[in-house]
């Protein structure tokens, strides 16, 4: 389809063009020259990247943890709340966001041609809403009907076989005739044609009752009995064929009922005067009755679920009064079955007219072919897969980019002062493993006997001889109530 292969290769056209200035930094349309600083070996100092976690302090020996600054032992349950949560946060990688592909304001100062990226971005965050917003369109109008009117051409010609006297078989003792209806629609472009059949909800036959009787006028349809009508298993036909004996010329009527969808009904006459609506569907036949509520101002003003009725809703509803609600119900019985195409034909046995075929051509609805084709881009695939290849590529190198920008903040500071730098550095690397370990306090000015000479110390110790002094009057009492009992 046009529209989709143009959607699909707008995005991918966009998609190639981020990619190809974030691994070249080259502006659409510039002379090869200026480029973004290629993608080399990592840079960085040796050993963690600034700022991460380090289970070890620089300079350092790792000594064993005490007892009573060790985390507890996790639960069960803790480990599978932290299962889950790496499963969500490897699920959620995948799920890549635009705002990850934003490069950061400091990398778009230190390379000017990187506005180019954002504009293409910007780009391609307005196709996106764009084809968004026609697929929500193309969506709420695949739910509304869509037909249109085509001519369906009917056939009908008969064949006359006269009797033959040497016929071995009774068959060819006797004169018959054979009737058959056929059709095709015309200036059908639909890959797939339908059959004949399908058009049709019912067909009926009826023969001149003064030559085949009251009980035989009905003809026998594809052996389904004396009419054809359609079942959930009815086997689709190009035509019907009906065979009888006879020699005179044969008045018939041919009744076809079309199969409407979705279904029409045929209303009362009174209502149909009133709405100027002769065969309609149930929502049209409803829409309309609104319509004249509206038009006549027939809807209660005091309680909006009433509608006054008028003189001639009074003759059609029978009631001076009714609900909304009541509508459909007391509907139902003012629609009738449409009526049926009625063909009046006559099967001639004259050989002179063996040749000749009726034609009638009948209005029927068929299925816009845009709704096939609306369908299938829905449906597609196409381009998908590359589109996810060039965003993954894309999110890839903004991840590089940024590290990249990582990695040269650390050189430049390092170069500005060596020395302030690593002791900033080593300070935070301590943050980081005081809160990687839980650990209670600062076992760095602990280590330190200047540490315990601060005023707080003597009230601290205090505190702990008495909270040992007490603990040690509890288990006393307890062993002595237990003796005296």
């Amino acid at each position: 389809m046009a529209s989709e292969e143009t959607a699909g290769g707008a995005r991918k056209a966009t998609k190639s063009k981020l990619f190809e200035f974030l691994v070249h930094g080259v502006r659409p349309g510039m002379p090869s020259g200026p480029r973004m600083p290629h993608q080399g070996a990592p840079m960085g100092p040796p050993g963690p990247p600034y700022g991460g976690n380090s289970t070890v302090r620089p300079g350092l020996t790792n000594p064993p943890m005490e007892t009573n600054r060790k985390r507890p032992a996790p639960s069960q349950q803790h480990i599978q709340q932290q299962q889950q949560a790496v499963q969500n946060r490897n699920r959620n990688t995948k799920r890549r966001k635009m705002a990850d592909k934003i490069l950061p304001q400091r990398i778009r100062e230190l390379v000017p041609e990187s506005q180019a990226y954002m504009d293409l971005l910007a780009f391609e965050r307005k196709l996106d809403q764009t084809i968004m917003r026609k697929r929500v369109d193309i969506q709420e109008a695949l739910k509304r009907p869509m037909k249109q009117k085509r001519k369906l051409r009917l056939y009908i010609s008969n064949t006359f076989n006269p009797a033959k006297a040497d016929a071995e078989d009774s068959d060819g003792s006797i004169a018959s005739w054979e009737l058959r209806v056929e059709g095709k629609l015309l200036d059908d472009p639909a890959k797939v044609k339908r059959k004949f059949s399908s058009f049709f909800k019912s067909l009926v036959i009826e023969l001149d009752k003064d030559l085949y009787g009251p009980d035989n006028h009905l003809v026998e349809l594809l052996s389904s009995g004396a009419q054809w009508h359609r079942t959930p298993t009815t086997q689709e036909t190009d035509g019907f064929q009906v065979k009888r004996p006879g020699d005179v010329n044969v008045r018939c009527t041919l009744l076809l009922m079309l199969d409407y969808q979705p279904p029409q009904f045929k209303l009362d006459p009174r209502l149909a005067r009133l709405l100027g609506i002769h065969t309609q569907t149930r929502s049209c036949i409803i829409q309309a009755l609104w319509q004249y509520i509206k038009t006549n101002k027939l809807q209660d003003s005091h309680d909006k679920e009433y509608i006054n009725c008028d003189k001639y809703f009074q003759q059609i509803f029978d009631c001076p009064r009714l609900k909304f609600s009541e509508i459909p119900q007391r509907l139902t019985n003012l629609l009738l079955p449409p009526d049926p195409i009625v063909i009046n034909h006559i099967i001639s046995v004259d050989p002179n007219d063996q040749k000749k075929t009726a034609c009638y051509d009948i209005d029927v609805e068929v299925e816009d072919p845009l709704k096939a084709q609306m369908s299938n881009f829905l449906l597609s695939t196409a381009n998908q897969q590359e589109i996810a290849s060039l965003d993954n590529k894309i999110h890839e190198t903004i991840e590089s980019i940024n590290q990249l920008k990582i990695q040269r903040d650390f050189m430049l500071s390092f170069s500005r002062d060596p020395k302030g730098y690593i002791q900033d550095w080593l300070k935070s690397q301590s943050r980081d493993l005081k809160l990687m370990t839980d650990v209670v306090g600062n076992p760095e000015e602990e280590r330190r006997a200047e540490f315990y000479y601060q005023p707080w110390s003597q009230e601290a110790v205090s505190r702990y001889f008495y909270c040992k002094i007490q603990q040690r009057r509890q288990e006393l009492e307890q062993a002595l109530a237990l003796r005296n009992t």
